[in-house]
């Protein structure tokens, strides 16, 4: 408040507009706030200019991505129209470090938004982000659960028909990625509802118990526990039955040993972490 008033700067809610049809006025008047000298911020968005990255550093728009969601916090969700198109810009970099960065922090950015922008202007990003590079899509996958969580119901299941697709990498032996995605499936629980768990998360929890790597197995075992505690918690004793069922067909009668092995796995596994009672789960 003490600032000098040369650096103060006004901006009335027409600023808010999403018109994309704005004069060059206007367009400059629609970067305008009051929280950081304009000077400054018109350096920082200049940063994505292709210009910059041939003549001062060829990182520059990564650091620029890295620090966005610090600016937006700064600026205030009420100032977000001054970063909207530097993130798209960003957002379609052609580096791939740079989404990589954006991709890594997008759950943070939902945070300082709210809801409302997070599913106007964030939520088209995030989609993108999903069908990118392996190493753009581990930092979407990283934070699901932490975006997923900010978004309302309805826009949360729509990603239960996608979850699938994290099973398929660039690269097969990059089984950290299913590691990770078996460890997000486990907070993802809380999300949804009973049906949604067995008819969406149950078939990704299998495959994942029968992944080549050990690691992987590992933490699936304890998904399907997980999985267990949560169909039975929810007061729907069919769903948590047939559950069962199909552990015992699918893994106690498997003709493979790496198969009934997996099952007295997962019997482990739902006796040290408590997730049935023992009349229940004798």
């Amino acid at each position: 408040q003490s600032m000098d008033s040369t650096l103060h700067y006004i901006h009335n809610d027409s600023d808010l507009s999403t018109n994309s049809s704005f004069s060059p006025e206007e367009e400059r008047k629609s970067k305008v706030q009051d929280v950081v000298p304009q000077a400054l911020l018109d350096q920082y968005l200049s940063m994505t200019d292709p210009s910059r990255a041939q003549t001062v550093d060829t990182e520059i728009a990564k650091h620029c991505a890295y620090s966005l969601p610090g600016v937006a916090l700064t600026l205030g969700r009420q100032n977000w129209h001054c970063l909207k198109d530097t993130y798209e810009t960003l957002a379609s970099d052609m580096q791939w470090k740079v989404r990589r960065t954006l991709a890594f922090s997008i759950h943070e950015l939902a945070v300082i938004l709210g809801d409302q922008l997070t599913a106007g202007d964030l939520v088209p990003v995030f989609n993108g982000f999903l069908k990118d590079l392996d190493e753009v899509r581990i930092g979407v996958l990283k934070h699901l659960h932490d975006f997923l969580k900010l978004l309302h119901v309805d826009k949360r299941r729509e990603y239960l028909y996608q979850l699938q697709e994290f099973l398929v990498t660039d690269n097969s032996r990059n089984w950290r990625f299913r590691a990770e995605l078996a460890e997000q499936l486990i907070l993802l629980l809380d999300l949804y509802s009973a049906r949604d768990i067995y008819d969406y998360l149950r078939p990704i929890a299998f495959s994942l118990c029968t992944d080549k790597v050990s690691s992987v197995r590992w933490i699936s075992y304890k998904l399907v526990s997980e999985m267990v505690k949560k169909l039975y918690m929810a007061s729907t004793p069919t769903l948590v039955v047939d559950l069962m069922n199909e552990l015992v067909e699918k893994f106690c009668r498997c003709h493979k040993w790496s198969g009934r092995q997996t099952f007295v796995f997962i019997c482990q596994t739902i006796i040290e972490d408590d997730c049935l009672p023992m009349d229940q789960f004798a």
